[in-house]
């Protein structure tokens, strides 16, 4: 067996799907044309660690291409108590996969009659992720952002994942989409350890705020529509998603 090789303009370089289409190779089932579908995608979401727990948010547009296919999408959700998810990417296996992972969570503790550590569901996603690699080779990726409270240990944790699932904790925070480049700088630049829950709401919003100025596939406050970020928090309490209302006094602060 040799290796290939290619003329100038036609090096695939280090993309695997143009590498399989430069020989015409398509598994069975296997969508060839994911280029020309419309795809509905999200970003951004972000996790910071707090003194208390986590902030997890998200914005809520959802694109087709260069298009604005749904303004108000969910892209964080809580798993269980003291857990909780934000997607990027392709929204519908995003959306399909959290579903699962919620039960799969949910039936755990049914059948054992006990909780299953933060770790042990981070591992879970992780192994979700793995199983979905095929989709994410054809163009479906999911890239999660999975935070929550460690009962055991009293603390937030973060953790981000890759497209062959890996996993991966981050002990400050944590930024996934087209935005997340963005949105990172702003947190870099006003993180602090033991950051109060209040202080990293007031820095996801600004985040999110200015990776909407840079990148149009991430939606700002839309006033008047009444559509605002989804912000929520985990701490020893549990798992709370902040009110529109709430929302707004901290954006009006």
């Amino acid at each position: 067996m040799t290796l290939p090789i290619f003329s100038v303009d036609r090096d695939p370089g280090p993309d695997f799907r143009a590498l399989l289409n430069e020989y015409n190779i398509n598994r069975p089932g296997e969508v060839s044309n994911l280029d020309t579908l419309d795809i509905r995608h999200g970003t951004t979401v972000l996790a910071i660690k707090t003194a208390d727990g986590v902030v997890i948010a998200g914005d809520r547009r959802a694109t087709e291409g260069n298009r604005i296919a749904y303004r108000s999408m969910e892209k964080v959700f809580a798993v269980d108590s003291h857990s909780a998810v934000a997607i990027a990417g392709a929204a519908g296996p995003a959306v399909e996969m959290v579903k699962v992972f919620q039960i799969q969570v949910s039936h755990y503790e049914k059948v054992e009659g006990s909780m299953l550590s933060l770790e042990g569901k981070a591992n879970q996603l992780s192994q979700m992720m793995a199983a979905h690699l095929p989709l994410a080779m054809q163009g479906l990726v999911v890239v999660p952002l999975y935070a929550g409270y460690d009962l055991a240990n009293k603390v937030g944790r973060i953790y981000s994942y890759d497209i062959t699932g890996g996993r991966y904790e981050e002990y400050d925070y944590a930024t996934n989409g087209s935005g997340g480049r963005d949105a990172r700088s702003v947190i870099k630049m006003n993180y602090e350890e033991n950051l109060a829950t209040d202080g990293a709401i007031k820095i996801a919003l600004k985040a999110l705020a200015d990776a909407a100025d840079e990148d149009s596939a991430t939606g700002g406050v839309d006033a008047l529509r009444k559509i605002y970020p989804i912000v929520a928090k985990v701490t020893q309490d549990g798992y709370y998603r902040l009110a529109d209302s709430e929302i707004e006094d901290f954006i009006n602060a």
